[in-house]
């Protein structure tokens, strides 16, 4: 339709591998002005940012001190990544779980009719 606009979806860059991806796509992680990293789910947390795939390759091979350190322009110690990457997994593999039982709902649902 003339005179419709499309909403501007903001793309980030994976740290890791480089794609380009919509914002909410993306895990945001945080060097927080105390010197931690955390994952930041909403991406308000005050701090420099890095965006990270959802991909297994990328936040449990790819992201190390290095890849880290340049994304943040500070040192990261390993133990602090090593923490951030069960954090990650724990994160999704809870989504993953919220997301099988919506499904489980919908097809009851479904049947019920």
């Amino acid at each position: 339709m003339p005179g419709t606009r499309r909403k501007h979806v903001p793309l980030r860059m994976c740290v890791v591998c480089g794609q380009k991806r919509p914002k909410r796509e993306l895990i945001r992680i945080v060097h927080a002005p105390d010197g931690s990293l955390v994952v930041d789910p909403k991406g308000k947390q005050p701090g420099r940012g890095v965006y990270v795939c959802r991909q297994q390759e990328c936040w449990r091979v790819g992201l190390n001190t290095r890849v880290l350190a340049r994304g943040f322009k500070s040192r990261v110690r390993s133990e602090e990544v090593a923490a951030l990457q069960d954090t990650i997994a724990d994160r999704l593999s809870e989504e993953e779980r919220a997301i099988e039982a919506r499904e489980h709902v919908l097809r009851a649902q479904g049947t019920a009719d």
